[in-house]
């Protein structure tokens, strides 16, 4: 009996961070992008001891071997979308960087992981912003975050608005910025996308109880999905919000600490339709 083969799901190379709680990092790349119908191709940037309720150590793969491994998979597998995360030290983001060069038409989602408590360090953000923000496609960040990319921060320039920063980085080449308001106070959570011509869209979200793990890097790995499935950026946003929004409505406590959002709630009968 013949068998029908599927048409091949659109690849995702994602770069971050071990997880062992599968919350945040590499891991939950792999979760979103497979549940959003991607294949993911997860590359390792650098190990991670935490549960969930904080991270102990941090230390980087070898530039080397992450580069080796970068090189190899990509001249093997056509890839659809990248979406990077935590990167380890200045040695890897600037290989990475490099490599990313090489593939301009492939669209890059960067969610920069300055606010996790995994030791980012200046020289770090200054790498992301010379090297790697004028290649991307579409930055998810908080306001924390795109002050001290900007090259500011809250207590140096306290005059300077986030919008202000994001305006400086679409000058430097981002072409469009996610600007999320998880971190802020208010019933709703506020994100704005914006590029060099302005506002593209608003939208507001019921803001839930709780603390949760990785819901940053939900939104981008869910961004680079719905990019590499051929979405155009605003609706490719939206979509990932939307995703998001119910993973993080359905997420649960598997430990002593936050709760990681359910990436495969539509698979346990959850979602839109029982909301």
């Amino acid at each position: 009996m013949p068998v029908d083969i599927p048409d091949l799901p659109p690849a995702v190379l994602c770069l971050s961070a071990s997880d062992a709680t599968a919350g945040g990092g590499l891991p939950s790349d792999i979760l979103t992008l497979a549940s959003m119908g991607c294949h993911p191709l997860p590359v390792q940037t650098a190990s991670v001891v935490r549960d969930t309720r904080g991270i102990e150590e941090c230390e980087p793969l070898d530039t080397d071997i992450l580069v080796a491994q970068l090189r190899t998979v990509l001249e093997d597998i056509p890839v659809h979308a990248f979406k990077l995360g935590y990167g380890g030290s200045v040695d890897n983001l600037v290989a990475i960087a490099e490599v990313l060069s090489d593939y301009p038409g492939v669209p890059l989602v960067v969610e920069p992981a300055l606010y996790t408590g995994v030791g980012v360090d200046e020289d770090m953000a200054a790498v992301l912003t010379e090297l790697i923000l004028s290649q991307t496609t579409l930055l998810v960040a908080s306001r924390h975050e795109v002050l001290r990319l900007a090259g500011l921060d809250d207590d140096e320039a306290p005059a300077l608005s986030a919008e202000e920063a994001v305006a400086r980085l679409l000058e430097i080449g981002v072409e469009y910025v996610l600007l999320t308001g998880g971190g802020d106070h208010g019933p709703q959570v506020i994100n704005v996308l914006v590029d060099a011509s302005g506002v593209v869209r608003t939208d507001a979200w019921e803001r839930l109880p709780g603390r949760f793990v990785g819901a940053g890097a939900t939104i981008a790995a869910a961004a680079a999905a719905a990019l590499a499935h051929g979405m155009a950026l605003p609706e490719a946003v939206r979509e990932a919000q939307e995703f998001a929004q119910q993973a993080l409505r359905h997420a649960y406590l598997p430990g002593m600490g936050r709760a990681v959002p359910d990436r495969f709630f539509w698979a346990r009968g959850k979602g839109a339709v029982d909301d």
